[in-house]
């Protein structure tokens, strides 16, 4: 390894990304694991994982939080966005 460092470049700009279709996605996984192992909770219950389970009910319930959070998150971007184009308009 060389003991010459490089010089230091900018961090690149953060990418953007759809952030509430990412969450809905995931949410709609967790729900879906849930339903689809609710069938078998005897199972899990005699060998002691309905852990499974139930992990499965917090992850789509974090997520409907997690939706709640990007969607007001987005709209809160758009407002700011609005509001400082209209200041570069009402300026000039």
């Amino acid at each position: 390894m060389s003991k010459q460092r490089s010089p230091l470049r900018e961090a690149p700009e953060p990418l953007e990304a759809n952030d509430v279709a990412t969450v809905t996605v995931g949410t709609i996984v967790w729900f879906a694991l849930f339903v689809v192992q609710l069938p078998f909770y005897g199972w899990y219950s005699d060998h002691g994982h309905t852990w499974f389970i139930w992990t499965c009910a917090a992850g789509g319930g974090l997520g409907l939080v997690g939706l709640w959070y990007t969607r007001a998150r987005r709209d809160a971007i758009a407002r700011a966005r609005a509001a400082g184009e209209d200041r570069t308009t009402q300026g000039a």
